[in-house]
């Protein structure tokens, strides 16, 4: 047998101690992505992610950003921008009144369709048909409740086409606004509304830095967004303390959550979770949540 003597040993030793501390260090955004990678890859289904810290525009991070999703509710926020910027430029007053009238016009052909309320998340709206309703009540309720009744008539009021070119005025170069929902023809035929992660955040970073519009509307499409019923994803992990201006999405098999998120320290950051082909979508919606909490632990680290 071979005996090692000490002088040895302690060489040995002082190498392997050298190796370990030449090892590079892991720096908190590495940390952060593993973390966010590791509960993707614990969902069943396609997740996409943008984060941006408003304090710190350096800071962010992207992942599966340009892949292209069902925009779902999501495209409600851009239709809200779009009423504010003709509403600066004199062409509407969102305090005036329209009637009610649930018929709208297929893309595909003109032929008419009307909204199920068993497929709308607001049934109040429903009663209020053949009676007239002011753009801004219509406007509140298609973010907060997100009215698909509501939404169609603001969209054919707006113009589709009108709303996609001031997102891509904004940015958001990839996001499709074509049509209203329900719109089963256009559905079968494959045109639906699309967006990525990426333009989402771009949409929400304009709001909350007063670029989507005035100071004054930006402020006021915050206020709407903060008051959104459906909270399971972004705020669901949240303390109470926080406040998040979001708005969700969801149709079968997607879930969605884009929103700015108001720290009580005064900093802010901008999420985007979007999903798809999720089998199981009630624990996909929870993973996304802890997805969410992840960011907000990023973001309050001492």
């Amino acid at each position: 047998m071979i005996k090692t003597n000490s002088s040895v040993k302690s060489v040995m030793v002082l190498l392997l101690f050298c190796c370990v501390a030449c090892q590079p260090k892991i720096t908190e955004k590495e940390a952060l992505k593993a973390k966010v990678s590791n509960q993707i890859d614990s969902i069943k289904g396609d997740v996409a992610v943008a984060f941006l810290n408003l304090s710190n525009p350096e800071d962010r991070l992207y992942i599966n950003e340009e892949e292209e999703f069902h925009a779902a509710s999501t495209m409600k926020v851009p239709v809200m921008i779009e009423l504010f910027k003709q509403k600066e430029a004199g062409k509407i007053n969102l305090n005036d009144s329209i009637l009610l009238i649930n018929e709208f016009k297929s893309i595909v052909d003109g032929s008419p369709y009307s909204m199920d309320i068993g497929d709308d998340s607001d049934d109040v709206i429903y009663g209020k048909i053949n009676t007239k309703v002011a753009l801004k009540d219509l406007m509140y309720s298609m973010i907060t409740v997100s009215s698909n009744l509501a939404t169609n008539v603001l969209i054919e009021l707006v113009d589709a086409k009108k709303v996609t070119a001031t997102m891509r005025n904004l940015g958001a170069d990839k996001i499709e606004v074509l049509r209203g929902v329900e719109d089963q023809k256009a559905y079968d035929l494959g045109l639906s509304n699309a967006t990525t992660a990426k333009d989402l955040l771009i949409i929400m970073k304009a709001i909350a830095t007063n670029s989507a519009g005035s100071e004054a509307d930006c402020t006021e499409m915050v206020r709407i967004l903060k008051d959104q019923q459906f909270n399971d994803i972004i705020p669901h992990n949240l303390p109470k303390d926080v406040a998040v201006a979001h708005k969700t999405g969801s149709i079968t098999g997607v879930h969605h959550d884009a929103g700015i998120v108001y720290l009580p320290d005064g900093n802010s950051y901008v999420l985007v979770l979007l999903s798809k082909n999720l089998t199981d979508f009630d624990k996909g919606t929870a993973q996304l949540a802890d997805i969410s909490k992840i960011f907000y632990d990023y973001m309050t680290k001492e």
